[in-house]
């Protein structure tokens, strides 16, 4: 087998390989004496047809079978002789295919960076830390009350929080506009599902009235033609209501999952998935800032081939995300998300994982199967049969895998915890649970 390699631009190798003619014949000459021992052909015996017969019948089609196998195999063959990595998959060209002449074809791809790691003594992480207090438990207890709550109709004035229900005709210059008008609608007075300035209009009102709210509509308004838009809401109150909560009995902790024990038992099992949840929030924040600190310390050229590749996970996602759309073929989802959505995501997540690699590769980091079987046993402990659930993840290895890589992505953080420079700060439950593009 002839090989040469050149560097075309940047990450991007074209490699010529040529494969001696003999070599494609004979497994060409075997597969069509193995098809003469099985092939019914009219006029013949099974296994009695000749071997010119074969070949002028199927030999276009095996030859094209085992051109595709040879170049598959041979180029595989030859980026290991070359002790390069190819990113992503070839593009293979044939340059020479005729029979009883030497093989040739040019891959061209891409090849992994090479990635240099910078110091990092430098990394500055805050650790957030937090207990879960009797009040944190209060609260997410009446958060799961209101999930369960009834609404009660009322004759008083409406306060913030309860709901109305209301018909509205919106106008402009004394013209009604497009998606201005409603009937029987229900709203939440302070959910801010409203533009600025109608739900406080409505607090105070009662079940009859008539209220006239002069409002104004966002800069950034989606609908182009309202934006910065004077206008005006004439709102009928059919009805006002206030949540009723449900009572803390057997039957609400049932519902949750506590069939005994009471509200004692029940405070304990809410206090346990709150520090769970804690947990986990305190270290995805660390890892944040780590992550952020990998992508801001590297420069790395990214191979074309994972950026699209990733483009096109990040789209299945979305796609997943929107349900039984995603099955019908009709919708075009390359025009709906375009890679212009995604790239930016993309190529972090790109850089990420090569970076991180190279921290793995460096320091000889190994998954640690303590760990491992740790996070298999908590993912698991929310379920009802938690022992059956660990059994499936040691049973399915891509399952096995997604855990053993979350796993390792664990070490390297507390691998450049450890390197860095750590800052331990005292917060509360709801510090630490909001989401970090919420933190100042």
């Amino acid at each position: 087998m002839q090989v040469s390699i050149e560097t075309t631009s940047g990450l991007e190798r074209r490699l010529t390989v040529g494969v001696p003619a003999d070599q494609i014949e004979s497994e060409i000459n075997k597969r069509l004496q193995q098809a003469a021992k099985s092939v019914r052909i009219n006029g013949f015996r099974k296994g009695k047809v000749p071997l010119k017969v074969v070949k002028q019948r199927f030999g276009a089609g095996v030859r094209q079978e085992v051109v595709g196998e040879v170049m598959s195999r041979s180029f595989y063959d030859a980026v290991r002789k070359e002790d390069v990595k190819p990113a992503g998959q070839p593009s293979i060209e044939p340059k020479q295919m005729e029979e009883g002449k030497d093989l040739e074809f040019v891959a061209t791809f891409e090849v992994y960076p090479e990635v240099t790691l910078s110091e990092f003594s430098d990394i500055a992480v805050t650790r957030l830390t937090a207990d879960v207090t009797e009040a944190d438990i209060d609260k997410m207890i009446e958060v799961l009350q209101k999930q369960q709550a009834s609404w009660e109709d009322t004759k008083r004035k409406t306060k913030k929080g309860e709901r109305v229900n209301i018909n509205y005709v919106g106008t402009k210059d004394g013209e009604e506009f497009e998606g201005g008008k409603a009937e029987n609608q229900f709203l939440v007075l302070g959910s801010d599902s409203m533009i600025p300035g109608f739900e406080k209009g409505l607090i105070g009102c009662k079940a009859g009235e008539e209220h006239v709210l002069d409002l104004t509509f966002p800069d950034d308004y989606q609908a182009e033609e309202l934006r910065g838009a004077a206008v005006q809401f004439k709102v009928t109150v059919n009805s006002t209501s206030a949540q009723k909560l449900p009572e803390l009995d057997d039957e609400f902790f049932a519902k949750y999952g506590v069939a005994e024990g009471g509200l004692e038992k029940f405070r304990a099992e809410v206090k346990d998935n709150m520090a769970r949840e804690l947990k986990n929030a305190a270290q995805a924040k660390v890892k944040t800032q780590i992550m952020d600190a990998l992508v801001s310390k590297h420069e790395v050229d990214l191979p074309k081939a994972l950026v699209k590749s990733e483009i096109g996970a990040l789209r299945n996602q979305m796609i997943q995300r929107f349900g039984g759309a995603a099955n019908n073929a009709q919708l075009d989802f390359a025009s709906l998300l375009p890679d212009d959505m995604f790239t930016e995501q993309a190529e972090r997540r790109v850089k990420l994982g090569l970076v991180v690699g190279e921290v793995v590769k460096a320091n000889a980091i190994k998954v640690d199967g303590d760990r491992v079987r740790a996070m298999v046993e908590e993912l698991a402990s929310t379920y009802q049969e938690p022992e059956e659930v660990v059994s499936h993840y040691y049973n399915n290895r891509e399952l096995l895998a997604s855990v053993e890589s979350a796993v390792l992505e664990d070490q390297v953080v507390d691998f450049l915890l450890a390197a860095g420079k750590v800052t331990d700060k005292v917060s509360t439950y709801d510090e630490v649970i909001k989401p970090a593009d919420k933190d100042a």
